[in-house]
This record gives structure tokens, C-alpha cells and sequence, in this order.
């Protein structure tokens, strides 16, 4: 929540808290993603096994449940280190506004309480229960998964919009809770991030068959691997776009110095253009390909639309103009590319009701996960980036909130070590579990793919 960068950096291990807090949220981020869309693709798979009684469905299902499990103890590690950096590095945001934001914290626990033990029956139940109840214990795994990031980026989107709260002489009165979870910034930005972690997890599980499918492995195993996981990512990317543009609307209206080093206007105009790419150097973007009027139009649906320049607000409260700048237009150029690989995937499925079979396709779809993931941190720099210098948006700086103590940098190294070493385990256990050895199936199940997943 905390995303670097600012020039002025006081107290002097302010740089390094930024950093670590950068570092901690975008590793974990990953994990919450997968936490969200891969039970939910995992249940999927394991209904169509009921349903159609094809075997595959219940492999894939089995297999991803298991990877499942080792992401959520993975996430529950890197989630643990963040709720202790949030009291360590930022003492000056808890201490103070604790008990505005308190409330969705609290609630994130007891879903992620829920998700755990929903985790652990459904791990455990696979030959001990009936396949139906089975799949029904599942179903809690998806719907607290969900609500956990719905109450995580409340707490976020409270600060990008705080409200519930009045400050009368230094102190924080008249504490509303729920009014600070349900925030202006609320709607928008948990839409956005719960459609994001469903694109993450489809098109990272897709791209893991479609590099096996490059590889020559065109079994019916690998191809429902990909087309379940696929399907529904590339089916909730149009609609991230237009959610996307919804949140972008939201920034317009209240967040406008964060529009314009989005866009790097510095000078205030009517029927400005949209920018793609350009640098800014000297408070001017330069060398950026421009669409006369599209911000104007596309921020006010109005081509004439004045676009506050950053000129209109004070030097020390400029976001990072740069850094907010590429993270918006590599989030959208991303969001774009996915976009076109799934209607490269529809219009061949509408004409021959088969999977594409130039290697082109494979490899974008392979490398798309990838691609998702690099859209997610792109749009939470252009979130947090954007915000600075502020910790609470117009309340509270970052550099007022940061832990005074010295050697923050040693932490930072910390974790850093931390991060890499769990990265390391997590993918070399992940690698094993895909190279396991089949075993036959259960004589119920058993057809025209004599093996299964344990």
C-alpha cells in the first residue's frame, strides 16, 4: 500500500521502508491473486468431471488443488510478515488512524480463517467424501477468498478517500467504520483488483499447459488444462477494461494531480490528448504519441474537458510523474494485448471449434500469465505511486507516518533474503508436484486417461 518513491527522502530509512513494503506487497500480491481465481478455476474443473464424466477434469482438478494448497501456506507466510510491517514500518498511519481502518482488517481475518479450514477439509476429503458434498466444500474456499480481498483493498481504497472520521485538534472523533470501508474509492478499486486476480490465476495456470501444448504435449489433459483456465480469464478482460475505464473516472474526479502524472499534463488545458508514451523531462512530456482530445473525452466524456495540469497543484505534492506515468501505460498496454490474444482465441474456436494450431498463439498464451502478472504490479505503482506523497491521501504524509528508528535498511536486506528463499521453495515444490508420477485411478473413474494425480 505504501509504494516508493519520493526525492525528498526524511527521516533518512524512509527510502528503505518504502522499498520494503514495495517489495513485500508485490511478491504477496501474486499469491493473494491466485488465492482468489484458483479455487474458484479448480471447482470448475472438478464440476465438469461430474458432469460430463470425463476423467481429465477430475486430474486437473485434483492436481491444481494440491498446488493450491502449497500457494495458500506460502501466501499465509508473506501475509503474516506484512501485518507485522504495517505496525513497524508505518507506526505514524496505525497509531493514529487504527481504529478507523481497523474494522475491514478484522474481517479479513476471520475470512481467512475460513479459507483455511475450508482448505484443509477439501485437501483431505478427496477420497473420503462423496464427489458432490466434496465440491460443495469448495465453494466457502472461493466465496472467503474473495471477501478477503474485498476487505484488504477497502482498507486501501480508505486511503486513497479517507472518510469516517473527523479530526478535531490533532485527534482523530466521531469514528465511523463502515462509512471509512465504504469509501468513494471502494466500488471501483475491489471490482478492479477481485476481476484482476481471476485474469492473474486463469492465465497463469493457462500459460503452464500452453508451454506443455508447445512442447508437443496435445493430450486432452493439457488441452482442458488450458482452455478451462483460459476461458475464463480471457472472459473477464473486457469486462476489466470497462471497469478499468470506470476507475479511471474515479481518479478524474478525485484524484486529479494523480490524473495528470498519469498522463503527464503539466499544463492545465482544454480537449487535452491522450498520451502514449513520452518521457518527462523538465516539466514537459516529450517524444509521446498524441490523441487530440482523448483525455479530455475518455477522463469527462468531453472532448472540450478542461485536464488540470500539475502546475495547478503545489511542487512537494507531485506524484513521481515518470514512475506513474509507464506503470499506467504498461498496465494498459498489457490489458490491451491480453485482450486481443482472447479475441484471437474466440475468432478461431467461432470458425473451427478447436484450439488455434499456429505456435504463435502458444507461445503469447504461454508467456501470458506473465503478461497479467506485469499488469497487476503496473497498476499498483500507478495506485500507490500516484498517491504519494501521501500515506492518507490528503491527510497524512508518508514521511510523517514512517518509523523514526534508525536501521530500517537491515529489515529491508531482510526480507529481501526472506522473499528470495521462499521463491526459490515455492517454485522447486510446484516443480516436483508437476513431475509426479501417475498412478491408475479409482475403477469408477477410470476411462480413456488410465491415470490420476495424488
Amino acid at each position: 500500500m505504501l509504494f516508493v518513491v519520493e526525492t525528498l527522502v526524511t527521516p533518512p530509512d524512509l527510502g528503505a521502508a518504502r522499498v520494503q513494503m514495495a517489495l513485500s506487497l508485490g511478491w504477496h500480491i501474486i499469491l493473494a491473486c491466485l488465492g482468489v481465481g484458483m479455487p474458484a478455476i479448480t471447482l470448475i474443473a472438478e464440476w465438469r468431471g461430474h458432469r460430463t464424466g470425463d476423467v481429465n477434469y477430475r486430474l486437473l482438478a485434483r492436481r491444481w488443488a494440491r498446488a493450491m494448497g502449497v500457494l495458500f501456506a506460502v501466501g499465509a507466510v508473506s501475509g503474516t510478515i506484512l501485518s507485522f510491517e504495517m505496525g513497524l514500518l508505518w507506526p505514524g498511519l496505525m497509531s493514529t488512524y487504527g481504529e478507523v481502518i481497523g474494522l475491514p482488517f478484522s474481517l479479513e481475518g476471520i475470512a481467512f480463517f475460513i479459507e483455511a479450514i475450508f482448505i484443509g477439509v477439501y485437501l483431505y476429503a478427496w477420497d473420503r467424501m462423496a464427489p458432490v458434498p466434496h465440491l460443495l466444500t469448495g465453494i466457502p474456499i472461493v466465496v472467503a477468498g474473495v471477501a478477503s480481498a474485498f476487505f484488504v483493498v477497502t482498507a486501501n481504497a480508505w486511503m486513497q478517500q479517507p472518510t469516517g472520521f473527523d479530526e478535531v485538534g490533532g485527534r482523530i472523533v466521531s469514528v465511523d467504520p463502515w462509512a471509512a470501508m465504504f469509501n468513494p474509492a471502494t466500488p471501483s478499486q475491489t471490482v478492479h483488483m477481485i476481476l484482476a486476480a481471476f485474469m492473474v490465476a486463469g492465465f497463469l495456470m493457462a500459460g503452464v499447459h500452453a508451454f506443455a501444448i508447445l512442447r508437443g504435449r496435445r493430450d486432452r489433459y493439457h488441452r482442458l488444462g488450458f482452455l478451462v483456465p483460459f476461458t475464463l480469464a480471457a472472459l473477464v478482460t473486457p469486462v476489466q477494461i470497462v471497469v478499468g475505464d470506470w476507475a479511471a473516472h474515479f481518479v478524474a474526479d478525485y484524484q486529479p494531480v494523480k490524473l495528470a502524472a498519469m498522463e503527464g499534463v503539466f499544463h492545465t488545458e482544454r480537449g487535452a490528448p491522450l498520451h502514449i508514451g513520452g518521457v518527462a523531462v523538465n516539466d514537459e512530456l516529450r517524444w509521446a504519441l498524441e490523441i487530440p482530445n482523448g483525455l479530455s473525452l475518455l477522463a469527462h466524456w468531453s472532448p472540450t474537458a478542461e485536464i488540470a495540469g500539475l502546475e495547478e497543484f503545489p511542487r512537494a505534492d507531485w506524484p513521481p510523474v515518470n514512475i506513474t506515468h509507464w506503470a499506467f501505460q504498461i498496465m494498459v498496454g498489457c490489458g490491451f494485448a491480453l485482450l486481443l490474444l482472447g479475441l484471437w482465441f474466440a475468432w478461431v474456436w467461432w470458425r473451427r471449434r478447436d484450439l488455434p494450431r499456429t505456435p504463435w498463439f502458444w507461445r503469447a498464451a504461454a508467456v501470458s500469465g506473465v503478461v497479467a502478472v506485469l499488469a497487476l504490479e503496473a497498476g499498483w505503482t500507478v495506485t500507490e505511486v500516484g498517491r504519494q506523497p501521501w500515506v492518507v491521501y490528503g491527510v497524512l504524509r508518508t514521511a510523517d507516518a514512517v518509523n523514526p528508528a534508525p536501521g530500517l535498511i537491515w529489515g529491508c536486506v531482510l526480507v529481501a533474503v526472506v522473499y528470495a528463499v521462499l521463491t526459490v521453495a515455492t517454485l522447486y515444490v510446484l516443480r516436483r508436484l508437476s513431475r509426479d508420477e501417475p498412478v491408475p485411478v479409482a475403477p469408477q473413474e477410470r476411462d480413456v486417461t488410465d491415470y490420476k494425480v495424488i
